[in-house]
């Protein structure tokens, strides 16, 4: 194959919940990169300022056009604020990655019931509500692609030694499911919806963790590394491009192999 056109993303319209940081701003980054336009949310945007600068600096380099709003994903009533602002913005939305997310680390056994539901809220509901309003408008079109973020976590769980984040686990596992559903229900109006499983990475998120537990993970993984930050963005403009247009309920594991053994 020579002509590499299918991997493009010229005109297109995306949103990445989470987009801020992490995996999520590696993923927005690289939708940028590929050519698309695209809106960034977070629930404390006061919070990335360097974040979302440096992000812009990326669309100007790209010619593309960077929005950033504040929303808080487990809120109906912000979910549907916020696309309706993207809308306004951008007439319509072709790509959807729902990336936001949070941990809460507790024993199984003494974890309280609103750590585990403000974790199931954020991760979960938030990527159904995010999904659910995004392939609203995509119907009309015939044409969407929705891009969830899992975890190899929700593959398989952890030994409490390595990480105790049972609603983590818990929801990441939700996705996967929720992914597979909703890939079903949508295939009819040509919405694709997957799912990427990350393995370790180093984000704001997993920077305690892997300076404590960093070289038992580390042996764990095949390829003897942890995620980069450039290593989801070539999975990202797969997904989200003609490229992988008859791919849709599939879960793809960016581990470094961790899962192959599993």
């Amino acid at each position: 194959m020579t002509d590499l056109s299918i991997f493009e993303l010229e005109g297109e319209k995306a949103v990445v919940t989470g987009g801020y940081t992490g995996i999520g701003r590696q993923m927005a980054e690289a939708l940028l990169e590929a050519g698309a336009d695209v809106a960034v949310c977070a629930r404390r945007i006061e919070r990335w300022k360097e974040s979302y600068d440096e992000l812009a600096r990326v669309a100007g380099n790209n010619h593309r056009i960077l929005r950033g709003f504040r929303c808080d994903v487990s809120s109906e009533k912000e979910v549907e604020a916020f696309f309706n602002s993207v809308l306004g913005y951008f007439g319509s939305i072709d790509v959807l990655v729902n990336a936001a997310g949070i941990a809460w680390s507790a024993p199984a056994l003494e974890m309280k019931l609103e750590d585990w539901e403000k974790v199931i809220r954020t991760n979960l509901t938030g990527t159904f509500l995010c999904s659910r309003t995004a392939a609203r408008s995509m119907i009309s079109r015939k044409k969407g692609s929705i891009i969830n973020v899992s975890s190899v976590l929700g593959l398989f769980g952890s030994s409490p030694e390595t990480l105790d984040a049972v609603g983590y686990t818990a929801s990441k596992a939700g996705i996967i499911g929720l992914t597979k559903d909703l890939a079903l229900k949508l295939a009819m109006y040509n919405i694709r919806v997957n799912a990427v499983a990350p393995g370790w990475f180093r984000t704001h998120m997993t920077d305690k963790l892997l300076e404590i537990n960093g070289n038992r993970l580390l042996s764990q993984i095949p390829m003897g590394r942890f995620g980069s930050k450039d290593d989801l963005k070539g999975v990202t403009v797969f997904l989200a491009s003609k490229a992988s247009s008859y791919i849709t309920g599939q879960v793809i594991c960016v581990d470094g192999g961790l899962s192959s053994g599993r």
